[in-house]
């Protein structure tokens, strides 16, 4: 029997299971392939993706929190709850905004910036990998592809009665 995070298997007469060209399906799953993959490596050097992408965004001096949270896709209680655990690591700290003082930016330590070298490698180590089992060309493809669906027709999800829940 096929576990939901299987490759869709091939039906005994040849043909393709129910959901192999199903795109939704297809980005789900590899999504939370690679998400989980992410998550084991950077533990091990003790951080996880979240917090790797709070610190990434946050090298762009003057983001605010909230700004962070609606450029990497965090609601706002996710959001404050990985802030608190770079400022409790080290890597981080919630400065007031000079222009807001309601807000508050994100800045990463000196630590931090050592932490974001290691998960760099980390992170570019796993993409690396994933696309390494693709032809040069079909990679550089997929990324492209996924680039511009992300930045247009991807870019805000639709209002909807029931959101789908997102894996962490």
């Amino acid at each position: 029997m096929a576990t939901a995070l299987q490759t869709p298997p091939v039906e005994s007469d040849g043909a393709e299971a129910p959901l192999a060209g199903n795109l939704s399906w297809l980005l789900s799953q590899a999504a939370h392939a690679l998400s989980t993959e992410m998550t084991a490596r950077l533990e091990s050097i003790g951080i996880y993706p979240r917090g790797f992408c709070v610190l990434k965004t946050a090298l762009d001096e003057g983001l605010t929190q909230s700004e962070i949270a609606a450029m990497i896709g965090l609601d706002k209680t996710t959001m404050v709850v990985t802030v608190d655990e770079l400022e409790r690591a080290g890597l981080a700290e919630r400065r007031p905004s000079p222009t807001d003082r309601r807000a508050r930016v994100i800045s990463v330590t000196a630590a931090g910036k050592r932490k974001l070298k290691q998960a760099d490698v980390v992170a570019t180590q796993v993409q690396e990998d994933v696309l390494a089992t693709l032809p040069a060309d079909e990679s550089e493809a997929l990324i492209s592809a996924l680039s511009r669906l992300v930045d247009d027709r991807l870019s805000t999800p639709m209002e909807c009665g029931r959101a789908p829940r997102r894996r962490d």
